[in-house]
């Protein structure tokens, strides 16, 4: 998955902007890890009984007790480990004046979900000016599936940035396999971005995260889906999106969908 654009949004007075200037090589830093995909999935979950991770947690709060550069060095410490030590510390960071901490320090608590921050992480998705900043809760909420998070997350598709929608396609998954009573809405909303959305990224994020929802989802609406995938994979104008589609339509695992998949081969409709 690619980023369709650099995430920037301007709501407020352009006297504000200085405020929104981010520092690129930082950024870099902080996104890599994001930009090859999800950063927890590249983390041992199980770091409690490392004396090394200990040790390594213990520097990170005394590091975000410090001034700017060290906060930024604890924050990513945190964005590796889990310990919930360290809430009480990255919640106040969410309200900080540098967009820079406020994105770390949204990640940091997608590593360490608690439910005390999902007012504030929904509060910066609806209101925050910066858009890498609302990109990162998007990310992040993927990890609250059990909070409030759906419908924001829906709004969020609809109506922000392509750097955020994209992500925001990509928790919806997350969010609605908790079943049917989450899924079938967030399906209904990756459906219309599948197909209306003007970034093939976000296009092929939706399909993705259909294929993800697809067990979750009552027969009527897998049949739904199916259908908006076969004609994704015929009728995109990107080949990124048919190819998402193609895969996410082979990793249903049906067989009826195989034996479609391969009348359009037969067909010459597909290669």
């Amino acid at each position: 998955m690619t980023v369709a654009d650099d995430g920037s949004w301007k709501p407020y007075d352009e006297n504000a902007s200085h405020d929104l200037v981010l520092d690129p090589d930082v950024l870099a830093a902080e996104l890599a890890l994001e930009l090859l995909g999800d950063p927890l999935d590249e983390i041992d979950s199980d770091d409690s009984g490392s004396a090394d991770a200990a040790a390594e947690c213990d520097l990170g709060l005394t590091l975000l007790a410090g001034g700017h550069d060290e906060r930024l060095q604890g924050l990513r410490i945190f964005c590796e480990h889990r310990d919930p030590r360290a809430i009480p510390q990255l919640l106040p960071l969410l309200q900080a004046a540098c967009p820079i901490e406020r994105m770390s320090a949204v990640y940091a608590l997608g590593r360490n979900p608690h439910p005390m921050a999902v007012e504030p992480l929904l509060s910066l998705l609806a209101a925050d000016a910066n858009g890498y900043v609302r990109k990162a809760v998007a990310w992040s909420l993927a990890n609250f599936a059990d909070a409030p998070v759906l419908n924001p997350l829906i709004r969020a598709l609809q109506m922000d940035v392509a750097a955020v929608r994209l992500w925001a396609a990509t928790s919806l998954a997350d969010v609605g396999s908790t079943g049917p009573a989450k899924a079938d809405p967030a399906a209904a909303q990756l459906l219309q971005s599948l197909r209306i959305d003007s970034e093939a990224a976000v296009r092929s994020n939706s399909a993705w995260a259909l294929g993800r929802l697809y067990p979750d989802l009552v027969e009527p609406r897998q049949q739904v889906v199916v259908q908006a995938l076969l004609q994704t994979l015929l009728e995109d104008r990107e080949a990124s999106v048919r190819d998402e589609a193609r895969l996410a339509l082979e990793q249903l695992e049906q067989p009826d969908v195989l034996e479609r998949l391969q009348t359009l081969v037969d067909e010459g409709l597909l290669s």
